[in-house]
């Protein structure tokens, strides 16, 4: 089984685990899609299509717990206790 090529609007993230894991987005806009998938070598062992009006929820979502990780992050470099 070989691995397909990613779509041009798409990118790789590699799992923060190490080993050859990671997670492909791609874009299919002649579907209106947003492809996640999970890879593990070269063989994609699961996806989700998310309809790219889902799109903006997931990235409320993402900046959430980023801005979430920052606060805390932001916290803990001017606590002197810490």
């Amino acid at each position: 089984m070989t691995a397909r090529p990613l779509p041009v609007s798409g990118s790789i993230h590699l799992d923060a685990r190490g080993g050859d894991r990671a997670l492909r987005v791609s874009w299919h806009h002649e579907s209106g899609l947003v492809v996640l998938s999970l890879w593990h070598g070269n063989v994609c062992s699961g996806s989700f299509r998310l309809p790219v009006d889902e799109v903006p929820t997931l990235i409320d979502a993402l900046r959430a717990g980023l801005d979430q990780q920052y606060d805390l992050a932001l916290g803990r470099r001017l606590d002197p206790a810490g």
